[in-house]
């Protein structure tokens, strides 16, 4: 059996990017206010009980309060929502700033107005994955606008899909 050989970083993730990815914001409410970033990693994992998952990167300064916080919610990107895709990419204390959004039900995360779905979940587990964790949720609500157009994340660019 061959050993495995060196992958460059960079290779890696000039090739990977060739998949498709939708966008999402993942965000929580923590005693100190909102925090969230945007996060490709999204992932369904299971139907029953209900699971999803994302990947946050371990230097992260958003997890930390997500994962205190014991909760989350995924909201789903539509193609019009550039500005709020990259605004929670970038760290900076002020992402929340002039944003709507609304307490989701059951965890009081933010929910971001205009996105094409919300998955409200509480966190059921973290895996150490590499310089990410694996972010397991047990999803408690959740709702869609099937409305919109959804954001995908291709080759360092966002845009838009009309199926």
């Amino acid at each position: 059996m061959p050993h495995d050989a060196a992958i460059d970083p960079a290779r890696f993730r000039q090739v990977l990017g060739h998949f498709p990815t939708g966008v999402t914001v993942v965000t929580a409410a923590t005693d100190t206010g909102p925090v969230g970033f945007t996060i490709g990693s999204f992932t369904s994992v299971s139907l029953d009980p209900p699971l999803v998952g994302f990947l946050p990167a371990k230097g992260s300064s958003s997890w930390p309060g997500i994962e205190r916080s014991g909760s989350f919610c995924v909201n789903v990107l539509a193609s019009d929502q550039a500005e709020l895709c990259w605004r929670f990419a970038k760290e900076r204390d002020d992402k929340f700033d002039g944003v709507d959004w609304s307490p989701a039900e059951v965890t009081h995360s933010p929910r971001l107005d205009g996105a094409l779905a919300w998955i409200d979940c509480r966190i059921d587990g973290v895996v150490d994955a590499g310089d990410h964790w694996f972010v397991l949720g047990r999803v408690v609500a959740l709702d869609a606008a099937d409305r919109m157009d959804p954001m995908i994340f291709f080759r360092g660019k966002v845009g838009g899909f009309a199926g």
